[in-house]
């Protein structure tokens, strides 16, 4: 029997249908594309996709506040963000206080620690976060976990934004404001090596990091749990030695309402050997994304997608 040209049309779109319902589309917001977001998402985006099943990709966004605020709303189904701000959110404190919580924000995994980098131009004269006053500083954009970081750290010392001469722009264009002459200081935080510092530290006079150290780190990381002790060793950046500083947990997070065997399939898919060699070989803070890692400083709950994964691979009970 012949079957009707319109009849075979038909299951052909049928076909087409299942084929679009089946495949998973998953974004990550990540932050400037001279950050260690960006690149990282990339990276997580291509080791983790099931063409065919699911697609995940990276998306350049505005860092951690901005990546909550987008998940909340919808509007990107997961994204990076700093373990302080993803607790806070949660919890409806710290920067959220009075703004509303975001009880519906789960965590996928904990990445890598991100280091709190205080860059000024060699030879500045700048050897304190106290001696940001008065001085042209950049803090990042709003939205950005670099933003509430760096204030932060400045009311540990006593100052404010009205203490500076603020900029509010990302890490590439103070970078190149630093080339130029027309910035002293700029606050980052990533993991690193981060591009714009490093492609900056080996141009013209290059860069030195302040240390974040001594009694004003012990009083921030007593306030604030999330914050660690850490170490940029020497040699990450051209001529700059050891620095110790501020390190807080960079983390994959997402929505309650995302759906649970997405999420599985995804945290399972970036632990697996594939993956780990990829992330290994693609970026410095690629080797530290480990199962290892995955459930440490988490603070708020994970994802029942990623909590089944945990609980298989006996990480979490």
């Amino acid at each position: 029997m012949k079957i009707p040209r319109i009849a075979l049309a038909a299951v052909a779109a049928l076909a087409l249908v299942g084929a679009a319902q089946a495949q998973q589309f998953f974004r990550i917001g990540t932050g400037g594309t001279a950050g260690t977001y960006y690149p990282v998402g990339g990276m997580i985006a291509n080791a983790v996709s099931q063409p065919g099943k699911i697609v995940v990709t990276a998306q350049a966004a505005n860092g951690s506040v901005a990546n909550v605020t987008g998940i909340a709303g919808g509007a990107i189904e997961s994204g990076f963000s700093q373990a302080d701000v993803a607790a806070w959110a949660y919890t409806g404190k710290g920067v959220y206080e009075g703004k509303g919580n975001v009880p519906g924000l789960r965590l996928i995994a904990n990445l890598y620690p991100e280091s709190v980098h205080l860059v000024v131009r060699k030879g500045s004269g700048i050897k304190s976060v106290a001696d940001l006053k008065g001085k042209r500083v950049a803090l990042d954009e709003p939205g950005s976990g670099t933003l509430v970081d760096a204030r932060i750290i400045l009311a540990a010392y006593g100052l404010k934004d009205a203490d500076l001469k603020p900029e509010y722009i990302k890490p590439n264009q103070a970078g190149d404001k630093m080339k130029d002459g027309a910035l002293d200081a700029f606050f980052f935080v990533g993991g690193a090596p981060a591009g714009a510092i490093a492609e900056l530290a080996s141009a013209g006079t290059g860069i030195e990091l302040v240390s974040i150290d001594g009694p004003q780190a012990d009083a921030i990381r007593k306030t604030d749990t999330f914050f660690a002790a850490d170490l940029i060793p020497e040699g990450t950046y051209k001529g700059v030695g050891a620095t110790r500083t501020l390190a807080v947990g960079a983390q994959w997070v997402t929505s309650d309402k995302a759906d649970a065997n997405t999420v599985y399939e995804i945290t399972k898919a970036l632990y697996s050997d594939a993956a780990q060699k990829m992330l290994a070989s693609g970026h410095a803070k690629g080797k530290l994304i480990t199962k290892d890692n995955a459930v440490k400083g988490a603070g708020i709950p994970f994802h029942p997608g990623a909590e089944r994964f945990y609980k298989e691979a006996g990480l979490i009970k």
